[in-house]
């Protein structure tokens, strides 16, 4: 039986309650992954929705050693004045060979982080990140494209990409599984393919 990976997701006030589910649940479901909660002081947040997320533990990096992932869920804050600041859990991830993912605002953390620094990335348009983090290191290897970006273990992708994103990053996680992943990017792909 394979060893059971954990993947962290940060979520702050105001996440974006759609780029998230289709990761977590496949993750658990499709790949016996752990899934954990986690705001950055540990006490609960609201989405978009509305709806109310309670964490299993704050995003202090001491206290999230166990992480084989950390997703970095989008919200508006992480493009407001004063967002919180993930980078000491996200190299602290990064140092050890986790995989370190962000989708929509979220890839705002990682750029602060120095995340893409050497890794071809994506967010929410060039102008877009560029606008909030302008001078941000690795701006160079910024792709413009409308689905998620893997490289190495940096995975990044637009705030309408969640499908994208999440196979991006159970690939990166989990690379000796192609065919699960291609079983689960065709069922993904028939749901457009079908539609009128």
């Amino acid at each position: 039986m394979p060893e059971q990976k954990t993947i962290g997701f940060l979520f702050i006030e105001g996440f974006a309650d759609w780029e998230y589910g289709l990761l977590a649940a496949s993750a658990v479901e499709w790949f016996g992954a752990r899934a954990v909660s986690l705001t950055p002081d540990g006490k609960p947040v609201t989405g978009i929705s509305g709806f109310r997320l309670t964490p299993d533990r704050s995003a202090e990096a001491g206290e999230n050693a166990d992480l084989d992932a950390i997703v970095v869920i989008g919200s508006d804050l992480w493009a407001g004045k004063a967002p919180p600041d993930a980078a000491e859990l996200l190299t602290s991830v990064a140092s050890r060979g986790g995989v370190v993912g962000g989708i929509c605002a979220g890839t705002l953390a990682l750029a602060r982080a120095g995340l893409f620094e050497q890794a071809r990335h994506t967010s929410n348009g060039r102008n877009w990140i560029n606008d909030h983090e302008a001078g941000y290191a690795g701006a160079g290897n910024y792709q413009d494209v409308p689905y998620a970006v893997a490289d190495g273990k940096v995975v990044s992708a637009p705030g309408s990409a969640p499908g994208t994103f999440a196979l991006a990053v159970l690939k990166t996680l989990y690379p000796e599984r192609g065919s699960d992943l291609a079983q689960m990017r065709t069922l993904f792909a028939k749901e457009y393919a079908e539609a009128s």
